[in-house]
């Protein structure tokens, strides 16, 4: 099996024009074909970027090609694909977006039957027939149709509705970044009881309004929103909503290890997570918290193995068994709504979540560097302290300390960086441990 170059944690991305072209998508659409036995359907959606349609018709010109039918379901979020690959009963579903990345950047992602995100070793069989060129073309009448499907997004709308049940009245902003999810989150609320007042959610591809990276410095508008009209909550989208981050009642934003804790104890069996998440998961949820690597394909693996209840990364990218396998923001906000709607003020609630000094940093590191920095990276970490009493090496390296501290160093799937995350009982402590990952990754860039 080759190493995969194309797919990072999540899916294939990169700058248009370099690293993702017209001729990629078409052939990645032929390989993804061959995959499939040269037959079947195939669920095609993308996000609001301005690069998006004409990688659109690229790829789904290789999938009809190689003998592919195409249900295109047009500017959707990346839910809605994973939802429509499922209740439509397709072979495979294919989602342009890169994402929380910026307008120069798309991408490509593949989902099952079932609505989960393609596996790893998925990928890099697809991977490997991209590189081989094994693809082929079928002759002039066995080529794929193409069919417009713009019912599923109504069906979707219904069931998300169904799932919650929240007060009529709840006052929510909603942020969607331009983003995907403009048109579809803002009228879920609605229709769910809520009274709405949107921001950024007019459609478009150059996100003007902000970076479609939900973090605090990009809602700096929606926190003031929501304590300017007196909102119960604010939520914000990244750029094809499959993630959501609230901001409370009092304009902050929310802490992303509580809001996961927060989510997975309404649950009662076991919950998946990844190895960048707190102590607080383990402090709050009523089942066993088990932790995998980083990348939402990998809690959906872990979910379908254990049977789990619920699933998430402290992204805010979470999974929903019981809706169906692919992460939704839209869901994944509603549920936050129902709990506020039914408990009160979301800042109580998450003051009530365990909670400790959590620093989280990135370092600016190319492709290249990234793995010459992680070659010796547990060498160099296990010899820096002395106190440890665990090493996962399961994504990157977590040390675990005596005192309950932890820190993780990994390179990032998705952009140029390494990322350290860290918790400690202490912040003095915190910094510490930050300050000498720090100087290690310097050191070795």
């Amino acid at each position: 099996m080759v190493a995969k170059k194309l797919f990072g944690t999540s899916g294939i991305r990169g700058k248009i024009g370099s690293e993702v072209t017209c001729e990629l998508a078409l052939n990645v659409g032929k390989s993804l074909a061959y995959y499939l036995g040269n037959s079947g359907t195939v669920i095609l959606g993308y996000d609001t970027r301005t690069t998006n349609q004409m990688l659109d018709q690229a790829i789904c010109a290789g999938l009809l090609e190689s003998g592919v039918d195409v249900i295109k379901i047009g500017m959707v979020p990346t839910p809605l694909v994973g939802y429509a690959t499922e209740k439509l009963d397709a072979d495979a579903g294919i989602m342009l977006t890169a994402s929380h990345n910026p307008s120069q950047y798309n991408g490509i992602k593949l989902w099952n039957k079932n609505g989960m995100a393609y596996t790893s070793a998925q990928e890099a069989e697809i991977e490997r027939i991209y590189s081989n060129k094994e693809y082929i073309s079928v002759s002039w009448d066995n080529i794929g149709k193409l069919r417009v499907n713009e019912e599923i997004k109504g069906q979707y709308i219904d069931d998300l509705v169904n799932m919650v049940d929240i007060e009529k009245g709840l006052k929510v902003v909603i942020d969607c970044a331009s983003g995907a999810g403009s048109e579809i989150s803002p009228l879920v609320f609605r229709k769910a009881g809520c009274e709405v007042t949107t921001l950024n959610s007019q459609v478009d591809g150059f996100f003007p309004g902000r970076n479609p990276e939900p973090n605090e410095e990009n809602l700096q508008t929606l926190m003031k929103t929501v304590v300017a009209i007196g909102a119960d909550l604010g939520i914000a989208h990244d750029g094809d909503a499959d993630r959501m981050i609230t901001v409370d009642e009092k304009g902050n934003v929310s802490p992303f290890d509580s809001l996961l804790a927060l989510i997975s104890k309404e649950f009662d069996g076991d919950i998946v997570t990844t190895v960048d998440a707190g102590l607080c998961m383990d402090e709050s949820v009523k089942g066993n918290v088990i932790r995998t690597a980083v990348g939402d394909v990998n809690v959906a693996e872990v979910i379908l193995e254990k049977d789990a209840s619920f699933g998430g990364e402290p992204s805010g990218t979470w999974l929903h068994p019981d809706f169906c396998m692919c992460p939704d923001g839209i869901l994944s906000g509603l549920r936050i709504a129902a709990i506020v709607s039914r408990d009160g003020n979301l800042s109580d609630l998450l003051e009530a979540i365990p909670s400790y000094p959590n620093i989280r940093e990135k370092i600016t590191c190319s492709k290249e560097a990234k793995i010459k920095v992680m070659e010796n990276m547990e060498h160099l970490l296990t010899t820096a302290f002395e106190d440890i009493s665990d090493v996962n090496t399961l994504d990157g390296v977590r040390l675990t300390f005596e005192d309950d501290s932890w820190v993780l160093v990994r390179p990032s799937g998705t952009e140029d960086y390494i990322r350290i995350t860290l918790e400690s009982k202490e912040l003095k402590r915190a910094e510490e441990i930050r300050n000498v990952c720090v100087k290690i990754i310097n050191e070795n860039l």
